[in-house]
C-alpha cells in the first residue's frame, strides 16, 4: 500500500480551483453580489427568522412556504449553500439504522428527485444506488438486519454476493468481502444546488432572503423569542430557527437566554481526482465499505472519496470561527489510511491523478443523532443543526418535521430520538464535546452491535454509591449522562474485553444476569436507581391539585400517601411522558419519572403550570438516591430496619409512607419496583445514601441479598409486560393502545388533556395494538437475538415492529413487545385492530432477515399460570419505565 501511496502521490496536480460550485441568484430579493451587497433593506418584522441560508436553513423555509407561512426571513451570513454544505461529499443514502433517520432520508430521497421539474435550478440528482460491503459476517448481520426495516418501508433493497459487487461496480476489489447491501434508489446529488433549488422554491412562495447578514443576538422576554439583532438592523419576530450549522452552539449561547445545542466541528477530508482514462459512468453505483472506514463515489468521470479515521482532528474549541468556510488545511499524513484502504479497494487507481484533497468541516453531536425541535428553555426558538455528515440525506425530510412541529406544535412522526431536549446542559461543555466527537467521528464506521456504551464523558452524572458498587463489580451504562449499572460480575468470574463482547448473538453477561433474576424472584435484590428523574409540586391552596389533574390522565385527588401511575399526555392523547405520581400531603406531590425526560418533563409542564406564585415545582432528582428492593425477602429486610409492621394490612401496594431506616430518617419508601414483582422503592436523602445501603445489605445477609443492574430489571419488566416510555410508548401512543384503559379517568368527569382523543378511541377503537411475543422456534444460543426495531409479521404480511426484548429466564424464551397494525390487503388504508385479530394470527418475528415463529398475547405469560392477585396488584401489570 505504501509504494502505491509514493506512485499515486508522485502523480499529484495541485489545484487551487474549488470545487465547481455554480451560484444562481435566486430571487429578486436577494440578488445580492460584491458590488451592490444589500440592495434591499431588512423588514422591520416577521413571523419567522430562520438563520443558516445551508441545506437546512433552506428545506425549513421551503416546506414553511409550503404549509402557507408566507411571512419569513431568510438570514445567511455569507452567501448561500456556502458553508458545510458546499462542501458536502452529495450521497443520498437511506440506509440508516434509526427509524425516523430511515424516514427522512426516503422523503428526501423523493423530494430531491423532483426539485429541478419544480424550480428549474439544475441539482445533478442522480440515482446510481448504493452498495454497502461486508468484510466480516458481524457486518453482514448488520445489514441485514438494516435490509429488514428498509424492505418493509418499501425501499428496494437486497443483500448481495462478492460476485454480483463486482458485476455493479467492475473495479471493485471482492476478494476479502463475505457479502453487500445494494440499495438501488439511492442517489447523487450536488447538495448547493439542492440549497439554492429550496431557496428558490421558497423565494417564489415569499420567503424573503438576505445574504452577508450575520445575526448577532436573539432577543427574548418573558421566556419567548421576541426578535434578532443583526449586523444590519433588528427584526422582531415570533420566532427564530437556528439552521447555523457548526455556528449553531456559539449562536446558541450568545442570546439574553442561553441555548444549549450540543455539538461541535471535525475536520473531514475526501479525495478528488482527475477523470479517469475511461471516465467512470455516471450512474455507478456508490460504493460505502465501513470496515475500510471509507465512501466512494463518482465525480465527474473521476473519483470522490473519503471517510472517517480513527483518530479525527476536532475544530474551533475556543469558538474561532470563519464567516465562509475555505477549504482548510490539507493533511496527506492523517488522510494516509484512508487513502490506503481506497487503493486496497480499487488497485487500478494508483496510476490515477489527484486534482485535490478536500477538508472542511463536519458537525456531530454527542450520540451521532442529529438535533431538532424547540429550545426547553425559550419559547418559539427552533433547531435544526449537527448533521453527522449525513445533511444532504436528511436534509429534505429534517426541514419538512420542523416545518410541521412549528406550524401544528408538533410532527407528523415520533422524532424523539432527535429532539433537541434530550440533551442536559452538562452535554454542551466544551471540553465533553471535544472529546465526545473524537468517538463519536470513528463510531460513524463501526459496528453498531446492541448495547454498546460511549467510553468519554462518562463518570460525569453518578450516585453517592458509585464506588461502593463499583467495587463489588458494577459494569456500567449510561443514560442521560448518569451512570447506571448493568450487571455486576461476581468476583473470580472473567467477561470478555469491550470488543470481543461485541456480539448480535448470545451475550457473555447470560448467565450473571440469570442469577440476578433469580435472586429478584426467590430472595431479595437491590438496584440504584437514582438517575430517575424527581420533582416535587406544590402550592399554598389546591392550585397544585387541580393543575396536576388538568395535566395528568388518571385521578390524582387520592388518599394522602397513595401512589398513581399516570401518563401526562398529549391533545392526540399519545404519552408525553410516563410517571408514578405520590401524593405527600393535601398540597404536595412527588413525582418520578424517566431518567431522560429531566430536559423535556420540565420544558413541559412548565409551559403549561399556571403562572401563579402560590405553585412550585422543584427538581429533586439530585436530593434523593433512589434504592429498588426487589424480591419476597424485601419485606423481612425493610421490616426489621425499620421497626414497623410493613405487612399488605399496614402497607397496602401502591402506598408511599416516610419512614426510618437504620439510624436516618425521611426516608421515602414507596410499595412499588417497576417490575411486577413484590418489593419497596426507597427515596433516601442523598446524605443517608451510604448509611441506608449499607443497613439494608447488611441485614439482608440472612436473606440472601444481592446487588442487580438494569439488565435484569429489563427481563423481570418484559416477561411482564410492562411498557417503557421512550422505546415502547412515544407520544405517538395512547393509553387505549397499550391496555391502560384502566389509568384514565374518563369516567369521572373530569377534563384533563388528551380525554377527547381517548373518547374517540374508545368509541371507534384503536389502529395499532400493543402485544407480547413469545419466540417459538428460536435457540437461545445459537441464533440471533432480537433487540428492538424488528419486523413483526402476521399470516405473512407486515403489521408493525418490536420496540423492546428480551430473554424471559422464566419462561426460558425470548419474549419480543411491538405494536401491531392492521391493513387492508387490497387498499392498504389503517383498519381497527380487534382483540379477535391478535388472537387469530400466526406470527413470525424477522431478525436479520430470519424468520422466528412467534406466539402473540395481550396479557402477560405469568398471569395465566400463577395464583391470581389481588386487583390493585394486577393494575400494576401495565406500566413501567427505565
Amino acid at each position: 500500500a505504501a509504494g502505491m501511496f509514493l506512485r499515486l502521490l508522485s502523480d499529484v496536480r495541485w489545484r487551487a480551483a474549488n470545487p465547481k460550485w455554480r451560484r444562481t441568484t435566486c430571487c429578486r430579493r436577494s440578488t445580492s453580489s460584491t458590488a451592490e451587497p444589500h440592495p434591499v433593506s431588512l423588514p422591520a418584522q416577521a413571523q419567522v427568522v430562520i438563520c443558516g441560508g445551508g441545506i437546512m436553513g433552506t428545506s425549513v423555509a421551503y416546506h414553511l412556504s409550503k404549509m402557507g407561512w408566507k411571512d419569513i426571513v431568510l438570514l445567511e451570513q455569507g452567501r448561500l449553500a456556502a458553508g458545510t454544505t458546499r462542501f458536502c461529499a452529495g450521497i443520498v443514502s437511506t440506509a440508516r439504522h434509526v427509524s425516523i433517520e430511515l424516514k427522512m432520508a426516503d422523503y428526501s430521497n423523493k423530494l430531491y428527485q423532483q426539485l429541478e421539474q419544480e424550480t428549474g435550478v439544475k441539482t445533478g440528482y442522480t440515482k446510481t444506488g448504493s452498495i454497502s460491503l461486508a468484510q466480516t459476517q458481524d457486518r453482514l448481520i448488520s445489514l441485514k438486519r438494516i435490509a429488514s426495516s428498509l424492505n418493509v418501508m418499501g425501499i428496494p433493497c437486497e443483500i448481495i454476493t462478492p460476485k454480483q459487487v463486482a458485476q455493479l461496480h467492475p473495479l471493485i476489489n471482492i476478494h476479502d468481502l463475505v457479502g453487500a447491501m445494494y440499495v438501488p434508489e439511492d442517489a447523487l446529488v450536488s447538495s448547493a444546488n439542492v440549497s439554492l433549488a429550496l431557496a428558490t422554491a421558497a423565494s417564489r412562495n415569499g420567503v424573503q432572503i438576505h445574504e452577508r447578514t450575520s445575526v448577532s443576538h436573539v432577543s427574548v422576554q418573558k421566556g419567548r423569542v421576541t426578535g434578532v439583532e443583526t449586523d444590519r438592523g433588528q427584526i422582531q419576530c415570533q420566532y427564530f430557527v437556528n439552521c447555523a450549522g457548526q455556528w449553531a452552539y456559539e449562536l446558541g449561547h450568545s442570546g439574553e437566554e442561553p441555548v444549549n445545542i450540543p455539538l461541535h466541528a471535525c475536520e473531514h477530508f475526501y479525495l478528488l481526482t482527475h477523470p479517469l482514462k475511461e471516465p467512470l459512468a455516471s450512474n455507478l453505483p456508490t460504493i460505502v465499505d465501513p470496515d475500510g472506514r471509507i465512501y466512494i463515489r463518482n465525480w465527474q468521470g473521476g473519483i470522490l472519496s473519503g471517510g472517517f479515521e480513527k483518530n479525527p482532528k476536532p475544530l474551533f474549541t475556543e469558538g474561532r470561527n470563519q464567516l465562509e468556510i475555505q477549504n482548510l488545511q490539507e493533511d496527506w499524513d492523517h488522510f494516509e489510511p484512508l487513502l490506503s484502504a481506497l487503493l486496497r479497494r480499487m488497485p487500478d487507481l494508483e496510476a490515477l491523478q489527484i486534482m485535490q484533497l478536500v477538508n472542511c468541516p463536519e458537525s456531530f453531536t454527542p450520540d451521532m443523532r442529529c438535533i431538532m425541535g424547540e429550545s426547553p428553555t425559550v419559547r418559539g426558538y427552533f433547531v435544526l443543526a449537527g448533521m453527522n455528515s449525513a445533511g444532504i440525506s436528511y436534509g429534505g425530510g429534517a426541514g419538512k418535521y420542523l416545518a410541521e412541529w412549528m406550524v401544528n406544535g408538533y410532527p407528523s412522526e415520533n422524532v424523539w430520538p432527535l429532539d433537541l431536549k434530550r440533551f442536559g446542559t452538562l452535554q454542551s461543555s466544551r471540553t465533553f464535546l471535544r472529546h465526545r466527537v473524537m468517538e463519536v467521528m470513528p463510531l460513524m464506521c463501526d459496528l453498531k452491535v446492541p448495547r454498546w456504551d460511549f467510553q468519554t464523558g462518562r463518570q460525569l452524572r453518578t450516585s453517592p454509591l458509585y464506588d461502593r458498587l463499583d467495587a463489588q463489580g458494577a459494569r456500567w451504562m449510561e443514560k442521560h449522562g448518569f451512570e447506571r449499572v448493568k450487571y455486576f460480575v461476581p468476583p473470580g468470574k472473567d467477561l470478555l474485553d469491550l470488543d470481543q463482547s461485541k456480539t448480535f448473538y448470545k451475550p457473555d453477561w447470560f448467565d450473571i444476569v440469570g442469577s440476578e433474576v433469580k435472586c429478584c424472584k426467590e430472595a431479595v435484590c437491590v438496584i440504584d436507581m437514582s438517575s430517575f428523574t424527581k420533582f416535587e409540586i406544590s402550592s399554598t391552596g389546591d392550585q397544585a391539585l387541580e393543575s396536576l389533574q388538568y395535566l395528568f390522565s388518571n385521578d390524582l385527588d387520592v388518599p394522602v400517601g397513595h401512589v398513581v401511575h399516570t401518563g401526562m399526555l398529549n391533545e392526540k392523547g399519545g404519552y408525553e411522558n410516563d410517571c408514578s405520581i405520590a401524593r405527600l400531603s393535601k398540597r404536595s406531590f412527588f413525582m418520578i419519572s424517566p431518567t431522560d425526560q429531566q430536559v423535556h418533563c420540565w420544558a413541559w409542564l412548565k409551559n403549561r403550570l399556571p403562572d401563579d406564585s402560590n405553585l412550585t415545582m422543584e427538581d429533586v432528582t439530585w436530593k434523593y438516591t433512589a434504592l429498588n428492593l426487589i424480591g419476597p425477602r424485601a419485606v423481612d429486610v425493610l421490616s426489621e430496619l425499620s421497626y414497623a409492621p410493613i405487612t399488605p394490612e399496614h402497607f397496602p401496594s401502591l402506598f408511599c409512607k416516610e419512614m426510618s431506616v437504620g439510624y436516618a430518617n425521611g426516608i421515602r419508601v414507596m410499595s412499588i419496583t417497576h417490575t411486577g414483582e413484590p418489593g419497596f422503592m426507597l427515596y433516601i436523602p442523598i446524605e443517608y445514601a451510604l448509611h441506608v445501603y449499607n443497613e439494608v445489605m447488611n441485614m439482608g445477609q440472612k436473606y440472601g441479598i444481592r446487588n442487580a443492574g438494569y439488565y435484569a430489571l429489563r427481563s423481570l419488566r418484559i416477561e411482564k409486560f410492562f411498557a417503557f416510555w421512550g422505546q415502547d410508548l412515544d407520544a405517538f401512543t395512547t393509553p387505549m393502545e397499550c391496555g391502560r384503559e384502566f389509568q384514565v379517568k374518563l369516567e369521572k368527569g373530569m377534563q384533563f388533556v388528551g380525554q377527547e382523543a381517548l373518547l374517540e378511541q374508545k368509541q371507534n377503537g384503536v389502529y395499532k395494538r400493543f402485544t407480547m411475543f413469545i419466540l417459538e422456534d428460536h435457540d437461545t444460543d445459537t441464533d440471533l437475538w432480537p433487540w428492538w426495531g424488528e419486523p413483526i409479521f402476521r399470516n405473512g404480511r407486515y403489521v408493525g415492529k418490536t420496540t423492546s426484548s428480551a430473554y424471559s429466564y422464566s419462561l426460558e424464551r425470548h419474549v419480543c413487545l411491538g405494536f401491531v397494525q392492521h391493513f387492508d390487503e387490497k387498499t392498504g388504508e389503517e383498519l381497527v385492530v380487534t382483540t379477535d385479530f391478535i388472537n387469530q394470527g400466526e406470527y413470525e418475528i424477522d431478525i436479520a432477515g430470519q424468520r422466528f415463529q412467534a406466539k402473540a398475547k395481550l396479557y402477560p405469560f405469568s398471569s395465566l399460570f400463577t395464583h391470581r392477585r389481588r386487583k390493585d396488584e394486577v393494575e400494576l401489570s401495565g406500566y413501567q419505565r427505565e
